[in-house]
């Protein structure tokens, strides 16, 4: 689970969820366009709901990790379809497993 920060505010949702939308959100900023898109999130009350972002190249989004135990969900169809808008428009960047990888960085982490 990835807090997703976006607009002074944040929301739960899935990793896989939470990657696709941060590599659509770059390749919207490198083509200098933008786009509406709906993903799954997480209530306060642990109900699933949905949120709506404008993403484009003005987007100040970033994720962090979810330290609280909360029920995982995704939604394969929702990753394929952002994968997909993000190949149309990037189709010669790295492969996925080699970006934005959750326990490799390379670097010890420092406890705060």
């Amino acid at each position: 689970m990835r807090r997703l920060h976006y607009s002074g505010s944040y929301v739960l949702t899935s990793d896989e969820v939470s990657k696709a939308l941060l590599r659509y959100a770059r390749a919207l900023a490198d083509t200098h366009t933008s786009d509406v898109v709906t993903i799954p999130v997480v209530e306060e009350g642990g109900a699933k709901e949905w949120a709506h972002f404008l993403i484009g190249p003005a987007s100040q989004l970033y994720s962090t990790p979810v330290a609280e135990s909360v029920d995982e969900f995704d939604d394969p169809e929702l990753v394929e379809e952002l994968m997909r808008r993000t190949r149309r428009l990037q189709p010669s960047v790295a492969e996925w497993p080699d970006m934005m990888p959750d326990d490799d960085l390379g670097y010890e982490q420092e406890e705060f």
